[in-house]
This record gives C-alpha cells, structure tokens and sequence, in this order.
C-alpha cells in the first residue's frame, strides 16, 4: 500500500499509470466521488502490495536501502539492478511489503435518537471485518443499579457474523452528561452496586457481550479508590463467565494530574485490575474550543509514554478520532464548531476549490476556506497520512492496537491502511 498526495494538475489517470493500477481501483480504494475533481493535497491509498520508491536527487541504492529498511541485496534483486547500478532521478524502486505484526482494533457505534439509521449499520459492517471489538454506545447505569439500553438492532448479529466480541459500554451518563453524583452511588453503596452488577451479567448473557467496558467519566477525585474496588469486584464476577474487562481513560500526562476528567482515573490500579484500556487521545482540537488539530501527534505521543510507565503497552488501545471539525473564524467563546467526516473535508475543499495543506508538526491536514456568507473557515481533519502516522507510534511503543470513536464517518483509507500494517486479532 502506497500513500500519494495529489500535486497542482495531476489526474487521476495519470496517477494510476505512474503506480500501474487502473483508475477504477483508485476510484473504489478512496470512495472518489468525482475522478475529474482532485483537490491539491488530497491524500489517497495506492492499492498495491508495497509500495514504490522514486529516485530522487543525491541517492544511491544504498542511501534508499537504509531510507526504506530493506538490506541493499534484497533491494537490488527484487528490482533486478546489478551491482554497482547508477539510478536516474525518477527511476522507479519497487519495495516490498513490510512485515505485520497483529494488533486489536475497536469500533464505538453511537446510535442516535428512536432508530438506528440504515447508514449507521451499513458503516458498522462495513468496519466490522477490521475489527476485534464492536462497541455500541452506550449503557447507561441508573441510581437503583438497573440499566437503560442503547438502541442495538443488528449490532449483535454483525458482530458474530465478523467474529468481533461484541463490547457492552456502560456509562455513568444522565440525560446525556457525565454525573459524578451517579458515579459515586454506584461505587459507593453496596446494595445498588449488587444489583447493578447482576444487570450487568443478566444483560451480557442475553446479547451475548464478552468485554464488559466501563467508560466512567467526570468521578469525582475522592472516588477514586472506590473506583479501583469496583473494578477488582467486576473482574471477580465476569472472570467466571470467562469475559474480559476494559475501561475508558482520560489522556493523562502524569499521576497527579489536575482536572476533574482526570483526578478518578488510576492507570497503574487499572493498568493491573483490567485486562485492556481505551486511552482518549483525541479533542484537543474540540467543538467548543479554537481551531487546531484534534489528536496532533505530540500530545498523543506525550500522553502514551507516561502510560506505559504505569501500565503495560500491550494493555492499551490507542484512541481515535474518525472524525474533524469546521470552524467558523474568528473562534468566539460559546460557538461551536460542525463535526466532519474525513471525506466531508476533502469535498469542502473541493467545492470551495481551495488546497489541503499538511502540518507536518501535528501530523494532520488543514485548509481555509470562505463560505458564500463570506465567513472565513478553518478544517482540521484525519487522512492517509495522520493515521499511518498513528499506526507507527502503535507499532513503535509496542501498543495492543487502536479504539475509533466513531463508526459512521467516512474514512476508507484508514480500514485499507489497516490491511496494510497489522493482522486483526480475532477473539472468538
């Protein structure tokens, strides 16, 4: 798999012949809605096996071995090139595919409202075969310990059907809001949490959940030890059902950190208690807030190497945002931003013929545009590029894989870039 970004006045054509693919496998790969309207900077997933290397100025074989990890011979035979052989700027390398190792992935599915949408379940089938966990979103504990139900639908049926474990998450959420009063009924009086746990393992057993997840959230900081207790209570009662336990935790930098997202979540305790973490590294860049990058690469690096100073890398799911956010400029506190998909950008900045930039800092790419009110607008979103980028640092900090909050927004480079670095873990 190759990533190419689109330069001023390339076609579509003419990029499938410098890759030998056809022009209708980049169309399908990428989900292009109209082959005749790249947009400089656009991003797309070449469908090969490996990828190729274009000579530049100043290299030799060697230089280019050691750029792209391959052994000088290897390189040299599988292009067939004597030893000793000049190469010309432009000449074409052909580089193998690199070696996968496996990993586990995570699809949270929200679904809103009375109905589930036909495009919500299209989207989670569709992800499904790239996943090892299907999450829909959520449970909501109540104050007498009972529970209130997401909409489900098929969700259970496409998640035996792909082999994922279907994950119950349950939250300490009312009326849509994160209630540390609810949090600490249910870690603190005894008898609501009996009876929450035997819903919990009631309702398991009738969907079928293997991974009971909490994603409890906004505790307040004296209830974090109780926090710590409840789960090694969970963990007793659903390791006799032989299911596994996860939790969601804030992005956090150190032990001690202020903040009432962060003050409950122990990652040592919860790195030993759990069999797996959800870490939310993602909106920095948010809806309420100025424009920037919603997960940019050095936050997310900094929060994840504290992690593994507490917990085991192979205990943590990386998590990711599938989705940007269209702000409208100036930034005024109190306005909103407009979530996007990640093709929703590209046809923004299609339709307001303007180029995609890439900020290689953050590791994510951005346009302006002005809008036909004349409001300026700034567009920060995921490509090909930013989640390689993340598959990287999964694969360089030895990380258990990657949590995607959420399905439902369209983002087809990223399940093909799966493909292309890791085997899925199935645990069936």
């Amino acid at each position: 798999m190759q990533i190419h970004v689109v330069r001023p006045g390339q076609t579509l054509y003419g990029i499938a012949q410098t890759y030998s693919v056809t022009v209708d496998r980049l169309v399908e790969s990428n989900k292009i809605p109209n082959p005749n309207n790249l947009v400089s900077g656009q991003a797309l997933v070449i469908p090969i096996v490996g990828s190729y290397y274009f000579v530049q100025p100043g290299d030799s074989l060697y230089s280019i071995s050691q750029k792209v990890d391959v052994p000088y011979q290897e390189l040299a035979n599988i292009n067939g090139l004597p030893e000793g052989q000049s190469l010309s700027v432009g000449y074409r390398l052909y580089i193998p595919a690199r070696r996968k190792r496996t990993a586990e992935f995570n699809g949270y599915v929200e679904p809103r409202g009375t109905t589930v949408a036909p495009a919500l379940e299209t989207a989670a089938r569709e992800a499904a075969p790239y996943l090892t966990y299907l999450a829909p979103f959520s449970f909501q504990a109540l104050r007498d310990g009972s529970l209130k139900e997401p909409l489900l639908n098929n969700f259970p049926a496409i998640a035996r059907e792909n082999k994922n474990v279907l994950m119950m998450v349950i939250t300490n959420q009312e009326n849509d809001q994160f209630s540390d009063e609810l949090g600490q009924i249910i870690l603190t009086n005894t008898s609501v949490q009996n009876k929450f746990l035997n819903n919990i393992v009631a309702t398991a057993k009738k969907y079928g959940f293997r991974d009971i997840h909490f994603d409890f959230e906004y505790l307040r900081p004296a209830d974090k030890e109780a926090y710590n207790q409840f789960l090694r209570k969970a963990k007793e009662r659903f390791k006799k059902e032989g299911w596994y336990i996860s939790t969601a935790l804030a992005p956090k930098t150190s032990a001690d950190q202020k903040g009432r997202w962060y003050e409950a979540h122990d990652y040592k305790a919860q790195g030993e208690i759990v069999d797996f973490v959800i870490i939310m590294t993602y909106e920095w860049g948010y809806s309420g807030g100025p424009a920037m990058a919603v997960s940019p690469i050095g936050p997310v690096r900094e929060v994840l190497e504290y992690a593994i100073t507490e917990m085991p890398s192979n205990k943590i799911l990386m998590g990711q945002n599938l989705y940007g956010y269209d702000w409208t400029l100036p930034f005024v506190q109190g306005s909103t931003a407009r979530a996007v998909s990640p093709q929703q950008a590209i046809q923004i900045a299609a339709d307001n013929d303007v180029s995609i930039e890439y900020d290689e800092t953050a590791q994510a790419p951005h346009f302006n545009y002005t809008d036909i009110e004349d409001r300026q607008h700034e567009v920060w979103f995921e490509d090909a590029r930013s989640i390689q980028a993340k598959f990287d640092l999964i694969k360089e900090l030895n990380l258990r894989g990657m949590s995607y909050w959420k399905l439902g927004l369209s983002f087809p480079q990223n399940w093909l870039l799966i493909s292309d670095n890791f085997n899925v873990r199935r645990r069936v």
